[in-house]
This record gives C-alpha cells, structure tokens and sequence, in this order.
C-alpha cells in the first residue's frame, strides 16, 4: 500500500517551489512589519508576514498530541501578534530555534513545550497551529520543531510559540505572541457621535477593523457601521467626512494610501450595504499626519490607528 508520506511528497515539493519562487524575490520587510520588542530576530532574517490584532484569539500547544489530537492547547484571546522570518540558506532549524528559545528566557518566558517532528506529533501538530499562508510561512510536516513558554508580569499572562521549519535549505519561523487581556470597549453608539460632531466637529472610531496592510472591512465592525448608519439615517441633512488614519509605521506614501483606501471601503460599504447617499459621504486619508498619541508606544500607535467623522 502506498504510504500517506509517499502520496503527500509530490505535493508538498510542488507548493515548496511556488513559495520559493514567490520569497526569492522578498529582500526587505513586508510593509508595516516590526520585530517584537524584546524578542528580535535571527540575525540576517527578513519578516515575510505580519499580523498584529489588539484582540484576537490564538491557541498555544502547551504539550505534544496524543493519539494524533490535542492534549493541552490553551486558548488565548488578547493581543495577538504573528510574525514570520525567512533565514538565508546556512543555518539550521535547530540554530534558529535555540536563539529564539534564548532570547524568550531572557524576557522572561518560561517553557512549556520543546519538541522536534514526531516527538510532537508530526503533521496533526503543524495542521493545528495557527501559521501565516504560504509564501509568508513555510511548514514542514515531517521536519520542525516547537516551542511554546509563558511569562506572568505584574499579574497579567504573556504567551509566545516559535514554529521553525525548512524549505528550498532556507528556515522559516513564526513567532506568535498573546498577550492575555479583556476586550476593550470601543462602541460609539449614534448618539455619542451626533455629540460629538456637534461640540468638536469630528469623533474618533476605534471599532472599524481591518486586516493588518489591507482595506477589506472585517465583519466584526459591523456593529459601529450601524450606528454611523444609523446616525445620517436619523439626520438626513447631515453630510461628513470618512478620515483615514495610521500609525507612523512603514513609509508615508504608503500609510497615505492605505488610510485613504480604509476611508473608501468605509464609505462604500455605508452606500452598499445601509443605502446612504454616495453625496452625503466624503473621503480622505491622512497617514500619521494627525497623531493623537504618541507614535514611539505600542499604546500611543494603537490610538492612532482610527477612523474619524468630520463634520463638514
């Protein structure tokens, strides 16, 4: 009988020479993307994918499968960030995992996990772990290794995972941070809005999102749509301005146009889906120009990256 190893091969080479083809033409950062502070990276590394959420969910494997299914996979939700790294050809995946590992207990991480291929449970593992897509991220089925730890600071939990894997003789690791927390609350209801307009001539909106580098609306925005829907419905003669902002992270063309296109998806969205008149929305994108916090603090860039009605 064919073995499922055998069967899987073929397919696995072909994804691995697309994904080849498409990271050697990477020699830079992706856009917006940043180390995380305190961790870094493996020297000579490129990040190939970036996703930073300031609440999401992500599942640590916090111990090896058995009988091919989980067997200790806590389930966080706070901010989330992945980030993966592609090594030039030369090092091994046991080089870049220890100096992550390293770098890890040196923050203050305490393992919980450490584990090669089979001693993790082989490809229902990597199947269970929450990696980038290809090209961002490569994973080797029947060649990686795992570590997962967890640090307590001032009482508040951090989680962090490190899955390293080979393609085409180049490493790529994902290290994926959680840092456990209650969802703020960051519903503006109509009514806070009408106020604000009023009194100031704009109001901040935090409770749009979007994919990090993107401007496809998340569905779990739907919520503060509604109640901007449903302030132009209640005020038929009110028209405003849908303003873009960003944070000072990667060059200013693109932030300028990526908070530009946020404002139009906004705006389209409104007149698709709410029938607001196209003429009572106006759109515009203004990168970092307009911080309101501090653009050098993770909390500071997070008040940043907002949405704002502007009155006319």
């Amino acid at each position: 009988m064919t073995s499922s190893r055998s069967l899987l091969k073929p397919l696995l080479l072909l994804i691995a020479f697309a994904a080849a083809t498409s990271a050697a033409a990477q020699t830079r950062d992706v856009a917006g993307a940043r180390d995380f502070p305190g961790i870094g990276r493996f020297g000579g590394s490129v990040i190939t994918g970036y996703q930073a959420k300031n609440f999401d969910t992500a599942r640590m494997q916090a111990a090896a499968f058995k009988d091919g299914k989980p067997s200790d996979t806590p389930r966080i939700e706070g901010r989330i960030s992945r980030i993966a790294y592609r090594t030039a050809p030369g090092p091994s995946i046991t080089e870049v995992s220890r100096n992550f590992e390293t770098q890890l207990t040196k923050a203050g991480f305490e393992p919980l996990l450490n584990c090669d291929t089979e001693a993790c449970g082989g490809i229902p593992f990597t199947e269970a772990i929450e990696a980038l897509p290809i090209p961002q991220m490569w994973v080797d089925g029947f060649n990686y290794h795992y570590y997962s730890a967890r640090k307590t600071e001032d009482g508040r939990q951090t989680y962090a995972s490190v899955l390293v894997s080979e393609n085409n003789r180049e490493i790529f690791a994902q290290l994926t941070v959680a840092e456990l927390g209650a969802i703020e609350n960051k519903m503006v209801d109509a009514d806070a809005m009408s106020k604000g307009l009023r009194e100031t001539g704009r109001i901040a909106l935090y409770g749009i999102y979007f994919d990090t580098d993107k401007a496809v609306i998340r569905p779990e925005s739907r919520p503060t749509l509604e109640q901007i829907a449903k302030l132009l419905t209640s005020q038929v003669s009110l028209n405003v301005f849908i303003v873009g902002h960003t944070d000072s992270q990667g060059p200013y063309a693109y932030n300028l146009d990526l908070s530009r296109r946020r404002a139009e998806a906004i705006a389209a969205e409104l007149v698709k889906t709410y029938h607001i008149g196209a003429p009572r929305l106006q759109t515009a994108g203004l990168a970092h120009l307009a911080p309101v916090g501090s653009n050098a603090t993770e909390a500071g860039r997070a008040l940043n990256r907002r949405v704002e009605l502007v009155g006319p």
